[in-house]
């Protein structure tokens, strides 16, 4: 299981561990991944997704994960996000 937001499309990035001696070392910085269960009001259903604390925190401020994928552009969604975004504006 690659370790990419399934929400937000955050992946892991590359640097520099840098030693006190000024060293420096090739080190990944990888997301802080976190398995929810997001409920949807309007679907009436769970929606279980492995993503970033990030996002979650942007859901939380949108208000919900309905309001979140109607407001968020297409593009920038997962595929499975995608069909959900796509379900909820037929029932909107």
């Amino acid at each position: 299981m690659s370790r990419v937001c399934s929400l937000s499309g955050k992946a892991a990035v590359c640097g520099n561990r840098v030693s006190h001696a000024n060293n420096k070392t090739k080190r990944r910085f990888l997301p802080n991944l976190q398995i929810v269960s997001f409920t949807s009001d309007i679907l009436g259903m769970c929606i279980k997704a492995r993503v970033s604390a990030a996002a979650i925190r942007s859901v939380e401020k949108s208000g919900g994960i309905d309001k979140y994928l109607l407001k968020t552009s297409g593009s920038l969604l997962a595929t499975k996000f995608r069909k959900i975004k796509k379900i909820l504006e037929s029932r909107k």
